[in-house]
């Protein structure tokens, strides 16, 4: 459009629920209720960029911490797409995370795209669907089992901390809290030893984060958040395939592969410990 400028600023509340929307448009089946949580995260660390007073594009840049980041909700608006809006998006973001760790979880297809920008792929994420068994309370038959709430919030962050490349501990209490899930705990001798969290999606739910000590408290744990999901409905899971026990448990349940995004990272690949990381919180955040 001649004679309109292109500006870039940070998003606010409402705007962030647009982006929202543009990926539910492009088929990321975002959940319902991700909003507030994302935005909590980190109020400046999603851009929007307009034409005149249009927005036309998108793109999330949150801090974590003072070294980590990660992108998301990279879109521009189909009908302004090849006209170098979604290139100027992504360097503002880049510019904003100068310094640290970038992670994301891309298209596979694009990952020659993100190596130019220096990424380079440290694992696939896979995504697995089911249905729901619609049985609640069902799956929490052992005693460990109970609600996330039940657990003091600072437990739960010290459990994540080992789990994520930087302290998210602001996002992780909005997290647990988020209107549309269910979160639960293992817990064994007073000490937690996996939690999980189901959220309802445009489409279906999704459990993430899924983490857990073995395989077998991530199986009672997977197990007791699909009964909380409602009979029927699709059910999602994103493993990481570098977690052997996480792509086990898929199978076991005869869930069926749907998708899969390319884990990368510009900068050194952050140590976690990944053998406890069987469901990746979200794709959009990490």
């Amino acid at each position: 459009m001649a004679g309109v400028s292109y500006t870039i600023r940070p998003m606010n509340r409402t705007e962030l629920g647009v982006a929202i929307d543009w990926a539910a448009a492009e088929g990321w089946n975002p959940g319902l209720g991700d909003r507030d949580c994302f935005f909590d995260a980190d109020p400046s660390g999603f851009l929007m960029g307009f034409l005149g007073e249009k927005p036309i594009a998108s793109i999330s840049a949150v801090k974590y911490g003072n070294s980590f980041g990660f992108v998301g909700f990279y879109i521009v608006a189909p009908e302004h797409r090849g006209q170098g809006y979604g290139i100027q998006i992504w360097n503002a973001a880049m510019r904003s995370l100068e310094g640290r760790t970038v992670g994301l979880d891309g298209v596979v297809a694009q990952q020659d795209n993100y190596r130019k920008s220096g990424f380079a792929l440290a694992y696939n994420n896979i995504r697995h669907e089911t249905q729901g068994t619609g049985t609640p309370g069902h799956g929490r038959v052992q005693a460990e089992i109970a609600p996330l709430e039940t657990f003091p919030v600072e437990e739960v962050i010290a459990y994540d901390a080992a789990l994520f490349p930087a302290e998210r501990g602001q996002f992780i209490r909005s997290w647990i809290s988020h209107p549309q899930a269910t979160a639960l705990g293992f817990g064994s001798r007073g000490r937690l030893k996996g939690y999980g969290v189901v959220r309802r999606c445009r489409q279906g739910y999704k459990i993430g984060p899924l983490a857990a000590d073995s395989a077998e408290v991530a199986e009672a744990l997977f197990a007791a958040l699909r009964a909380e999901t409602p009979a029927g409905e699709p059910l999602y899971l994103d493993t990481p395939e570098v977690n052997e026990g996480a792509i086990q448990l898929a199978d076991r349940y005869r869930m069926t592969k749907v998708f899969e995004t390319a884990r990368m990272y510009r900068g050194a690949a952050p140590q976690v410990a990944m053998d406890r990381i069987y469901g990746v919180t979200t794709f959009e955040l990490g």
